[in-house]
């Protein structure tokens, strides 16, 4: 299998107020162009699973793979230039600068990351919104367009440096159900007509039913 990420052996320890097992020895793989969605109760570790699949925290035992690189190990300015290049976010809360336009809040990440020159990213963002269907809101601040516009704003952010995974952490979890649909279709859309890998935790049982595969969660581990 081609896989986009590999997780082998994870486990995660909690130390406050006591000492707490919260991952045990999971393992999976994601192959590319995977539409994959993690449920499980709270508490289950779901959302911890996906904060180190993310490499925001490094305090784990076992490896991680993402396209090609071992993350495990490396140093923080490595995983935030690697995060950067190779990991779009989408949020449950979409994280923009309200204050900053549409366009600027798309462009940001692929600014930081420096790889193409302002007018090629300008280029690809103003491509990015016009596939998601907000051309004409790009001078807008990100503060006056609708709940459902902003989540796909934040979408159009994660896809800017083109990465190799999109994570999400309960992305239509602030929405309405016909909003929710919105971002599901085009989730769908980027797995199956761009080959975009897709890992999202969500407590959404239809959203989660009709992806490409379910990782349940139960206790820490995943369900057989």
């Amino acid at each position: 299998m081609n896989a986009a990420l590999s997780a082998r052996g994870i486990s995660k320890y909690f130390h406050e107020p006591e000492t707490f097992q919260v991952l045990k020895e999971v393992g999976f793989d994601v192959a590319k162009g995977e539409f994959v969605a993690i449920v499980g109760k709270s508490g289950s570790g779901k959302s911890t699973l996906l904060y180190l699949l993310s490499t925001m925290d490094t305090d784990y035992q076992g490896s991680i793979t993402i396209n090609g690189t071992i993350v495990t190990g490396l140093s923080q300015n490595q995983l935030s230039r690697f995060r950067n290049e190779h990991i779009g976010f989408v949020f449950q809360f979409h994280y923009l600068l309200p204050e900053f336009s549409v366009l600027d809040n798309v462009m940001l990440p692929a600014l930081k990351l420096g790889k193409k020159s302002k007018e090629q990213i300008e280029a690809k963002a103003m491509e990015l919104l016009a596939m998601l269907d907000i051309k004409g809101h790009e001078s807008k601040k990100a503060s006056k367009i609708s709940g459902g516009q902003q989540q796909r704003v934040a979408i159009a952010r994660a896809l800017i440096n083109e990465p190799a995974i999109i994570m999400g952490d309960e992305p239509t979890g602030n929405l309405d159900s016909k909003n929710t649909k919105v971002v599901f279709d085009i989730f769908r859309e980027l797995a199956r007509e761009r080959g975009q890998t897709i890992i999202a935790v969500t407590h959404d049982d239809e959203f989660a039913a009709n992806c490409d595969r379910i990782i349940e969660m139960v206790d820490g581990k995943i369900m057989p």
